[in-house]
C-alpha cells in the first residue's frame, strides 16, 4: 500500500473527513518512481472508475509534473467531505488502495473554495 503523509503536518486528511462541509476538492500529490508510472496510472484509472460511480462525486483530473518530475497530482471535486469519506472508507476502495506498491508516497489534502 502507498504511504500516506499529511501535506499539512497539523491537519491529517482523516481529521478533515470529520469536518462537515459542502463542496470540497481533494488534491492528492503522489511521488511515483519513474519505472512505476504506467502501472500506477493503470491502478489509478481502476480506482477512479469506482470513485466516479460513488454518491457525491463531481469530477476528477490527473496532472503530471513537467521536466521529468516524478509527481502526479489528482484533483477531485466532491459534494461534501461526508461523500468523500464514505467513498474512501468503502471496503472496495480500500482493497484497491492496498494494491499500490509501498514505494509510492501520497500527500492528500481536502480544500474548500474561497472567494478572492
Amino acid at each position: 500500500m502507498a504511504e500516506l503523509h499529511s501535506l499539512d503536518p497539523n491537519t491529517s486528511m482523516f481529521a478533515q473527513f470529520r469536518e462537515k462541509t459542502g463542496s470540497v476538492v481533494l488534491a492528492n500529490t503522489f511521488v511515483v518512481p519513474k519505472e512505476r508510472t504506467e502501472a500506477f496510472l493503470t491502478l489509478f484509472r481502476r480506482q477512479s472508475e469506482f470513485m466516479k460511480a460513488q454518491p457525491g462525486f463531481v469530477s476528477l483530473q490527473m496532472h503530471r509534473g513537467t521536466a521529468g518530475s516524478r509527481l502526479l497530482m489528482n484533483v477531485a471535486v466532491w459534494e461534501s467531505t461526508g461523500a468523500l469519506a464514505a467513498a474512501f472508507g468503502s471496503p472496495e476502495f480500500q482493497r484497491m488502495a492496498a494494491e499500490f506498491p509501498d514505494d509510492i508516497v501520497s500527500y492528500p489534502h481536502v480544500f474548500e473554495q474561497i472567494e478572492v
